[in-house]
């Protein structure tokens, strides 16, 4: 899939690994829309792209506001082709300790938002990709969504977003299956240990001892890394159905 002169979606793109990879497909010439719950980050970010770059406020959970993500990424020039998704949250809790068994609403919501709301701009984007016209290789759109490595060894405390990232892996095949005589490849990847908000809350001691576990390269990743990874699915036309790790060959121990 040609990157340059196609509009992008990229849910969860006000920050971190979205907002990296909204930024790399803008500087490959594509339209960026982005959706986000940040309307400050987003609006933000969408000023600095400049013409082609566009904010939607958007909740992954709630259908109606993705739906309208949507619509905007298909009105954009070159029409909605490549739907990246980022949005995710995390939350930490064994499955029962002596105060009490983990919260259900807790994981309901971790659920919701990285597995439902995978699912939900799956759905609604891959839906308005069937109207395109097939390009040369006979491609109508392409869809990645995050997974995590903790899908594969989640830590104590992480039964909810390593169920909700397994979930993510597991329906990463079926779904390029699903799409594949429309001419819609899916992907997804499952980073690491990355240098997003969510770890710059560590203290440095922390985030060093993080980074020490990594065999190679010996450091937390860079989102620009994800983001040239998420590009790089988009263009190679052969990955499809396919999860990839991207985490310098950590295995998460139980700790």
């Amino acid at each position: 899939m040609r990157i340059e002169g196609a509009a992008a979606l990229v849910v969860g793109g006000a920050s971190g690994l979205g907002e990296a990879t909204a930024r790399a497909l803008h500087e490959r010439g594509a339209h960026v829309v982005i959706a986000d719950l940040d309307d400050e980050r987003g609006a933000a970010l969408a000023a600095q792209l400049g013409q082609r770059g566009r904010f939607v406020a958007a909740d992954v959970t709630l259908p109606e506001q993705l739906e309208a993500a949507v619509a905007a990424a298909c009105a954009a020039p070159g029409g909605l082709r490549i739907s990246i998704q980022c949005a995710g949250i995390g939350y930490a809790e064994r499955v029962a300790r002596a105060r009490g068994p983990h919260r259900l609403e807790a994981f309901e919501q971790v659920v919701a938002v990285n597995l439902t709301g995978t699912f939900n701009a799956l759905r609604l984007a891959s839906a308005a990709m069937l109207a395109n016209e097939p390009d040369e290789q006979g491609e109508r759109g392409v869809c990645v969504n995050t997974a995590s490595i903790a899908a594969y060894d989640g830590q104590i405390g992480q039964i909810a977003y390593a169920a909700s990232k397994g979930g993510v892996v597991a329906m990463t095949l079926p779904a390029a299956r699903d799409l594949a005589g429309s001419g819609i490849r899916v992907c997804a990847i499952a980073p690491g240990l990355f240098d997003t908000p969510l770890l710059a809350r560590l203290p440095a001691e922390a985030r060093q001892q993080l980074a020490d576990a990594i065999p190679f390269p010996p450091r937390l990743g860079d989102p620009t890394e994800f983001a040239a990874l998420a590009c790089q699915i988009v263009e190679n036309t052969m990955l499809n159905g396919e999860v990839i790790r991207l985490d310098g060959a950590l295995r998460m121990t139980s700790g």
